[in-house]
This record gives structure tokens, C-alpha cells and sequence, in this order.
């Protein structure tokens, strides 16, 4: 199992972090230069096209980058490219452990008891109380609620 992300994966995320903030950057200034022009119809349709342009070509950039950021954080196989299961297991491996020690870390700061997973676990017989219904351990002779004989 791969336990690192390879130094080709990590520019291919970087580039497409960096692709999708220029994409936002460029999406968000056609915006603002529409209302910083807005009420001067003096030259609308040169930067109307220069607008639409602008922001279409922001929005290509961003779903660019998106594809690029997920190829380089999951692998290609790993994000759907290429379809290999067991090569994508291997690739997407860093991320399913760091999933799982978060998970791990919550319930252990929750004051969660992990020795009976994975483990072998116990089953627990209850008798019920003919008189008030309350589940009592297998081995009263007494209700624990009501105190009636079991």
C-alpha cells in the first residue's frame, strides 16, 4: 500500500488549486467591473463581450481546476479516470487512514469505548420483570427497579 502521495500528485493538486483561484479571481472581477460601470452605457457593447469573456473563461478555469486538484488529490484511478479498482484503493489509501484516525481521534475525545469493536464481543442475556417490564441481567433473582421476584 502506498503510504505518501508522489511529488506528481501534489503539483497536479497545487495547479488546480491555483487554476481555480485564478478562475474565481477572474469570474468575480467581470462582476465588478460591471457595477463599477453601471449607469455609463457609453461603450456597453466592447465590455459586454470583454465581461462575458471574462467571466465564462473564470468559470472554465474553475471547473478546470476542480478536475485537475481531484486527479492530483485522489490519483487517477482514485478519482474515476481510469477505472482499476484495486489501483484505486492504493491511491485514494493516505486519505481512507486519515479518515479513519479522524474518526478515532472524535470517538476516543468523546469518551467512546473501542475495545469491543473489531474484537469479540459478549452476548448479554436480559430477563424481563413480569411486574414493572424492566430489563434485568440474567443472573437476578430480583428486579433491579421494582424488587419483585424474578
Amino acid at each position: 500500500m502506498a503510504r505518501k502521495i508522489s511529488d506528481g500528485r501534489k503539483v497536479a493538486f497545487y495547479s488546480g488549486t491555483i487554476l481555480m483561484g485564478i478562475g474565481f479571481l477572474l469570474f468575480l472581477s467581470s462582476f465588478f467591473f460591471i457595477f463599477s460601470n453601471f449607469g455609463d452605457h457609453s461603450n456597453f457593447g466592447s465590455n459586454a463581450k470583454s465581461f462575458g469573456f471574462s467571466a465564462v473563461g473564470g468559470f472554465i478555469l474553475l471547473i478546470a481546476g476542480g478536475i485537475v486538484r481531484g486527479i492530483g488529490a485522489r490519483g487517477l484511478a482514485g478519482s474515476g479516470a481510469v477505472l482499476d479498482p484495486e489501483r484505486a484503493r492504493e491511491e485514494i489509501e493516505p486519505f481512507s487512514r486519515m479518515a479513519g484516525g479522524m474518526a478515532k481521534d472524535f470517538l476516543e475525545e468523546a469518551d467512546v469505548d473501542l475495545s469491543g469493536i473489531g474484537g469479540k464481543s459478549e452476548k448479554v442475556v436480559m430477563i424481563k420483570c413480569q411486574a414493572c417490564e424492566k430489563l434485568n441481567e440474567e443472573d437476578s433473582k430480583f428486579c433491579q427497579e421494582c424488587g419483585a421476584e424474578i
